[in-house]
């Protein structure tokens, strides 16, 4: 073989190997979506109209990607920033609206959760400097297993997959999603309740007053160049 010869053979063997990446690259961000907050409705107006800007803080914790599968929780972070205020989160009360805008009862995440999901729950209490930390989904995203009885999530919050299986409406918004010509959105509605901390929740007719934090998310598909070592946008 001459040099003329071994020359070609590298350069293919070269232009393989980078197919090769450049095809895997792709293929791994094919089915990639980004999940953040709707910059249209922010939780911090929410919270100054109802005066409650200096005593609450709500945030989660987002990836930067997620697989379309995914995710099947949200991780949240309640902050009590009040002196003197109690601040009972009110689960069975808050609702999760999914991309079809069909309202789901929320539930609290915990390990080895064996008890039945219709079993109203318990409201969260947040004294005064205190932080609250939770993982929260959808009921219906919980599947129970037969042999341990334990109660898991089997689906993700924001169902991609499933509008495969749906009607022609759905089957649209999936194709129109997965080509990036579509946003799909869905929110998780918490429902609170407040009372002077000294007192706690008065029994009878004195019931403290409710607030409502709509926490609204976008879901966005991302396109294979976001695979990309030198995007920016990451």
């Amino acid at each position: 073989m001459n040099n003329g010869d071994l020359d070609l053979v590298v350069f293919t063997l070269y232009i393989i190997g980078i197919t090769y990446t450049f095809n895997r690259m792709v293929d791994s961000i094919a089915d990639r979506m980004k999940v953040e907050f709707d910059p249209k409705k922010t939780i911090a107006e929410q919270l100054k109209k109802q005066n409650l800007e200096e005593k609450l803080d709500i945030s989660f914790s987002l990836k930067g990607m997620y697989p379309i599968d995914e995710p099947d929780s949200l991780s949240i972070s309640i902050k009590n920033k009040s002196e003197d205020l109690a601040v009972y989160v009110d689960w069975d009360n808050s609702s999760i609206v999914g991309i079809e805008q069909r309202s789901r009862r929320v539930i609290r995440k915990s390990p080895d959760l064996i008890r039945d999901l219709a079993v109203p729950q318990i409201p969260s209490l947040i004294v005064p400097g205190k932080t609250l930390k939770e993982s929260v989904t959808a009921e219906d995203v919980f599947k129970r297993d037969k042999e341990t009885g334990i109660y898991s999530p089997g689906n993700p919050i924001a169902n991609i997959p499933g509008l495969q299986k749906g009607g022609k409406p759905q089957k649209k918004m999936y194709s129109n999603f997965m080509s990036g010509k579509l946003d799909l959105e869905f929110s998780l509605d918490l429902v609170f309740r407040t009372a002077n901390a000294a007192y706690g929740i008065a029994q009878g007719t004195n019931v403290p007053p409710v607030c409502i934090i709509n926490c609204p998310f976008i879901i966005k598909k991302l396109p294979w160049t976001y695979a990309l070592p030198w995007n920016k946008k990451k």
